[in-house]
């Protein structure tokens, strides 16, 4: 029997729910951490980037308009997905990261675990970051969380799948869509989730994944009018600051964390940085 020859990946982009190449056709290699080839993936551009911020905004309507239950069945429906095929991630967070496998483990299951939290908190944090406020007058007067709009995501560099969860899975679990750059060096443990992701409830467009330079994507997303937030999670220093800079310009929202933010247990801040508050006033009687 003749040797067979390997079947090399090739990652692709996340946009709409379909799996392109980069308009560009531009890819780079990825290798694991003893330096050995692992797959090609896309070099998104600027293209790419507002392609998926277009998908990302006709999809949030839906999304957010969806009632928090059913948000949490959705991202809970991931969390089942994943621990269907821990055993894949696992050896790509492996490869990725040059780990053990009992950190690997640790680090799969417990972004399993944060799907399943925020799943959770769905519909219960607006109890807890809402408020009823005490008025002078025959009024109730009640404050709303709402979701903010599209928000982009720079995922952490050091972290190939947990830091990518940690940070978007609080922006779905309060209504939003995303646009989300993968770590640049180990981008195919996100490549799989979208691949969960494109299995799962979640609608074609709520999540978008380019891969490639953070440093190329970046300002274009930061920039941009549709997007109304960002999470640079994953931006050095240098980054960072032409990153809030280029934000300014469209007032949009910048949240920009410390380096350890995202291994931290998760928390209700990281979800109530992704929504805007509403006030709304109602007279007491007929």
């Amino acid at each position: 029997m003749s040797e067979r020859i390997d079947v090399r990946r090739t990652a692709k982009l996340f946009i709409a729910g379909a799996f392109p190449r980069s308009e560009s056709g531009r890819t780079y290699e990825v290798n694991d951490h003893l330096g050995a080839f692992v797959a090609n993936a896309a070099l998104a551009s600027r293209k790419d980037a507002r392609d998926a911020v277009v998908a990302a905004r006709a999809a949030f309507p839906k999304w957010s308009a969806a009632t928090a239950y059913n948000r949490g069945q959705v991202l809970y429906r991931v969390a089942e997905l994943l621990e269907g095929r821990v055993e894949q991630f696992v050896s790509e967070v492996r490869a990725a990261e040059g780990v053990t496998a009992k950190r690997a483990t640790a680090q799969v299951t417990a972004a399993i675990d944060r799907w399943v939290w925020y799943a959770g908190w769905a519909d219960k944090y607006a109890q807890v970051v809402g408020s009823s406020n005490p008025v002078a007058g025959p009024y109730f007067n009640f404050s709303v969380p709402e979701p903010t709009g599209v928000v982009a995501i720079l995922a952490p560099q050091e972290s190939s799948l947990l830091g990518l969860v940690s940070t978007l899975a609080p922006v779905l679990a309060s209504g939003n869509a995303a646009v989300v750059v993968a770590a640049r060096l180990m981008p195919l443990p996100a490549v799989s989730l979208t691949e969960v992701l494109a299995t799962s409830d979640v609608p074609a467009g709520v999540v978008n994944l380019l891969t490639g330079s953070a440093d190329e994507i970046g300002p274009w997303l930061a920039s941009h009018a549709a997007v109304n937030a960002i999470d640079l999670a994953g931006a050095d220093e240098d980054l960072a600051i032409i990153l809030e800079r280029e934000a300014a310009g469209t007032l949009k929202r910048v949240l920009r964390p410390t380096r350890e933010d995202w291994k931290t247990d998760p928390g209700l801040q990281r979800l109530s940085q992704w929504v805007e508050i509403k006030t709304v006033w109602h007279p007491i009687g007929g």
